[in-house]
C-alpha cells in the first residue's frame, strides 16, 4: 500500500511474510497464492505492499537460477503485490516447532550473516517495482549478547562495512539504492536505540547512508523507550531510520496479581522467546523469556512488566492484559507525522499469529488472511489520521 505524505514523497505500508513458515522458493511462491493475494483482495485493493521474507534455502534456489528472479517477481505482479523491504533477520527454520536462541545465529560476527544479507540486497534490486529505486533489509541488531566481547563488535562492524561497499556496488550496477536496517531487540547487544547509535557512529561503523536502524515498535516498548526521546536520540546521532516494524508488545500492569500471572502464562509458550521486561525505579530489568519470569523471583512485580510478544494491532485482549498500542500510536505519529516523515517503510510484523493462545489463534487460512488485512487496515487508518493521502 502506498501513501502520499503532505511534503510529496511516497511512504510504503506493507505487512511480513515471516509469519508464513514458508523456507523454499515453490513455498514462497505458494504462499502469494494462499495468503498474499486473498489479504489484497479483503482490502479491495490493486496492489499490496508485502515484507517478504526469503530464507537460506529459498534465496539459494534465487541465485543458483538467474530466471529465478524473474519468475518470482512475475508472480508478484500476477497477484498484485509488490515489495520494497525485506525482513532479512531470521536466516531458516523460523516455522519450525522451536525457535528461541536459533533465530540470532548466523550473526554479524559470522562471514555467513554478509554474504546471505548482500545476497538479499540484490535479490531486492531485481525485484522493487519499476516506479521504485530504494529499497530495504533489515537485519539482527549484531548478535545476542552472551559472549559478544569487544573483538566481536569490530569483526560485526568489519562485516557491515563490507556489506556498505557491496550495496554501493550495487547502485552502481544497477541504479537502485538498497539500505539495511539494524534491528534492536532485547536481549541483544544492541537492544535499546541509544545503544543502536552507540554502535552506529563508534569507529569503524558502517557508513550512514547504507546502514541504520529499523524500530521495531514492539520491542521499543518492551525496553520501556519513550518514542519521541528515543528518535530525538537518533536524529542527533545523524542515525537513520531506514525502516519501521509496526508491532506491539503484550503489558501487565500489575504482575504480582495472581490474575495477571495467570494470564500472563497462557502466552507462554515453546517456539519463540518472549524476553520481558520490568520497570523498576531504578531502571528496567528482565528475563530472557516468559516462563523464567513466571517461574522465577528474580524480576521485580512492583511495576509494570512488558513482554516481546507481537501482538496483533487490532486485538482487544482480555483484561488484566493490554497491549502496547499507545507506543505504536506515537511512535507513528513522530516517523510520519511531522513535516517530513523520518522513514519511508512501514510494515506490518506480526509473525506470532501460530503461537497466540487459541481464542487469538487463527484456525485457517481464511481466518489469518483476515487477521492480517484487519492489522493493515488499522495501520492505513493511523496514517490517513496523520494526514497522509491513499494512493492507488
Amino acid at each position: 500500500m502506498r501513501f502520499q505524505h503532505p511534503d510529496g514523497s511516497t511512504v510504503h505500508l506493507a505487512y511480513c511474510t515471516n509469519v508464513h513458515p514458508a523456507e523454499t522458493l515453490d513455498g514462497v511462491l505458494a504462499q502469494l497464492r494462499a495468503y498474499a493475494e486473498p489479504v489484497r483482495r479483503r482490502l479491495s485493493r490493486d496492489r499490496l505492499g508485502i515484507g517478504l521474507w526469503l530464507a537460506r534455502d529459498a534465496v539459494r534456489a534465487l541465485t543458483a537460477d538467474p530466471a529465478a528472479p524473474g519468475r518470482l517477481r512475475a508472480a508478484l505482479d500476477a497477484c498484485g503485490l509488490e515489495t520494497v523491504t525485506l525482513n532479512g533477520f531470521p536466516y531458516q527454520g523460523f516455522g519450525a516447532d522451536r525457535v528461541k536462541y536459533r533465530v540470532y545465529r548466523p550473526d554479524w560476527t559470522e562471514r555467513a550473516r554478509l554474504d546471505h544479507t548482500a545476497e538479499l540486497a540484490g535479490l531486492l534490486a531485481a525485484l522493487l517495482p519499476g516506479d521504485v529505486t530504494e529499497g530495504t533489509v533489515s537485519t539482527l541488531p549484531l548478535a545476542w549478547r552472551t559472549g559478544f566481547d569487544d573483538a566481536a563488535r569490530a569483526r560485526a562492524l568489519t562485516h557491515l562495512t563490507e556489506l556498505a561497499g557491496t550495496l554501493d556496488a550495487l547502485q552502481d550496477r544497477t541504479g537502485r539504492s538498497v539500505r539495511v536496517a539494524l534491528e534492536p531487540e532485547p536481549g541483544c547487544t544492541v537492544e535499546t536505540t541509544g545503544q543502536a547509535a552507540a554502535a552506529l557512529t563508534a569507529p569503524g561503523a558502517p557508513p550512514a547512508h547504507r546502514v541504520g536502524v529499523c524500530l521495531d515498535t514492539c520491542h521499543l516498548a518492551t525496553a520501556f523507550e519513550d518514542p519521541d526521546t528515543a528518535l530525538d536520540g537518533l536524529v542527533r546521532a545523524r542515525v537513520p531510520v531506514v525502516k519501521a516494524q509496526l508491532s506491539a508488545a503484550l503489558h501487565a500492569h500489575d504482575p504480582a496479581d495472581p490474575a495477571v500471572r495467570e494470564a500472563l502464562g497462557a502466552f507462554a509458550e515453546p517456539r519463540f522467546l518472549h524476553q520481558t521486561r520490568a520497570r523498576t525505579p531504578g531502571g528496567v530489568t528482565g528475563t530472557d523469556d516468559l516462563d523464567e519470569a513466571l517461574a522465577g523471583p528474580g524480576l521485580p512485580t512492583g511495576g509494570p512488566w512488558r513482554v516481546h510478544l507481537h501482538v496483533p494491532l487490532h486485538a482487544a485482549l482480555q483484561p488484566p492484559l493490554t497491549s502496547t498500542a499507545e507506543v505504536l500510536r506515537a511512535a507513528l505519529a513522530r516517523l510520519v507525522g511531522g513535516p517530513a516523515p523520518l522513514t519511508r517503510h512501514l510494515e506490518v510484523e506480526t509473525y506470532t499469529w501460530q503461537a497466540l493462545p487459541p481464542a487469538l489463534r487463527p484456525t485457517t487460512a481464511g481466518e489469518l488472511a483476515d487477521g492480517i488485512a484487519a492489522e493493515l487496515a488499522l495501520a492505513r487508518d493511523l496514517l490517513l489520521d496523520l494526514g497522509l493521502k491513499e494512493l492507488p
